[in-house]
């Protein structure tokens, strides 16, 4: 992922002085709103408790988002884009090392962050038609996942239905670290996170059916 932008939008003033973080006002909104949905719940954080915990006026929210749901889309969507744009860079020589390597960035960024944003996705708010484009990027991410089972020889070997089953699961092996988190509040140090997300690299290869593999070079999965 790029580095934030350090280049403020031209918006309503502050309401309360605070030291400068290097985000821009609209990241300060989303990085409140991460905390807040997060600890508080989506339901409970009001646009002025946004806005006192960005440290910006309420009206000043409406300058960069339209409410409350756009800023949620933002949020799950940034659980997934990262994810989709590494599918298009994976490195590794086999299907078996690139789905590896896929389940690693995806389980790493469910894994990373002060914040257990995946557990966004268990909102109802989320099953509405304001975050079908959400959705549609979850089911595009989990086709990607398809098609790299598919070209494993474990995969090639399955009837479509039985790959269908497999890609499910796999899926939600990947997503069932957002539990994890859940019952280990706060950020995870970068060991831990790199634990995690090779065993459930591991893990996911051997639901697919995937044995004996060596992972891509620079990481220490199970061989």
């Amino acid at each position: 992922m790029t580095a934030p932008s350090t280049v403020r939008k031209v918006g309503r003033p502050r309401a309360v002085a605070r030291p400068r973080s290097g985000l821009s006002p609209r990241e300060e909104i989303l990085a409140a709103a991460a905390e807040l949905f997060t600890t508080h719940g989506y339901t409970a954080t009001t646009t002025r408790a946004l806005a006192e915990r960005a440290g910006i006026r309420q009206a000043s929210i409406y300058h960069y988002f339209d409410g409350k749901e756009d800023i949620l889309a933002e949020l799950l969507e940034s659980t997934v884009r990262p994810s989709l744009e590494a599918a298009r860079a994976l490195s590794g020589a086999t299907a078996e090392e690139r789905l590896w390597e896929l389940c690693h960035r995806d389980a790493g960024l469910l894994c990373s962050g002060p914040y257990n944003l995946g557990a966004l996705y268990l909102l109802p708010e989320v099953r509405t038609e304001r975050f079908a484009g959400f959705r549609r990027m979850r089911e595009e991410l989990k086709d990607v996942y398809g098609k790299l089972l598919a070209a494993t020889s474990a995969g090639a070997a399955l009837a479509p239905g039985d790959r269908a089953l497999r890609t499910d699961l796999l899926f939600a092996l990947i997503e069932g670290v957002i539990l994890i988190r859940r019952d280990t509040p706060g950020e995870l140090a970068a060991t831990a996170v790199e634990t995690l997300a090779a065993a459930t690299a591991d893990a996911a290869l051997r639901l697919a059916g995937v044995r004996d593999r060596q992972p891509p070079a620079g990481h220490a999965g199970l061989a």
